[in-house]
């Protein structure tokens, strides 16, 4: 039985109560009226008592484990209103930055990206090809990345894009 519970790769002590366990129900049947009606088969049951003792351990630690994941404190569902501002920052400036494209520039952004329109189905509408759709998509990526640059940054991006440069 020791072996059995060391190739689980418990504690000494946990199996040191494990095997106390097993004892105790295993002497409580041996006492009990009819308790072992063959006992040729003694390691057998005591085997199958070990088993059952283990299963129930497992059992045992897997409530606990949720339990103290449960009580660990459950995440701030409070809204992080830095957070919130940041992002509304940031929406703001891509919306500024999207508005000083050139109509068609802005046009081909909204099509692919916010449409997600086929490129096929886009080149049909704009009466060019697969190639040279490529190409306005990447100049239109381009001045859009540089109007992103370009805007004013909050002071404190600012100074740290000046420590980082």
């Amino acid at each position: 039985m020791r072996i059995k519970l060391r190739a689980r790769y418990l504690s000494s002590d946990v199996i040191e109560d494990l095997q106390q366990e097993t004892f105790i129900r295993v002497f409580r049947a041996l006492r009990a009226e009819g308790g072992i009606r063959q006992p040729e088969r003694i390691g057998a049951f005591v085997n199958s008592v070990c088993n059952f003792v283990l299963q129930e351990h497992y059992r045992a630690q897997g409530k606990r484990n949720r339990l103290q994941e449960e009580d660990a404190d459950p995440p701030d569902k409070v809204l992080n209103l830095e957070k919130l501002a940041i992002a509304a920052e940031v929406n703001e400036r891509v919306r500024d930055a999207v508005k000083s494209l050139s109509p068609r520039e802005r046009d081909l952004i909204r099509r692919i990206f916010f449409l997600e329109m086929e490129k096929e189905e886009v080149c049909a509408e704009l009466g060019v090809s697969r190639d040279y759709l490529r190409v306005l998509l990447h100049r239109a990526i381009e001045h859009l990345r540089d109007a992103l640059e370009n805007k004013d940054l909050p002071p404190k991006t600012r100074e740290h894009e000046k420590k980082r440069g």
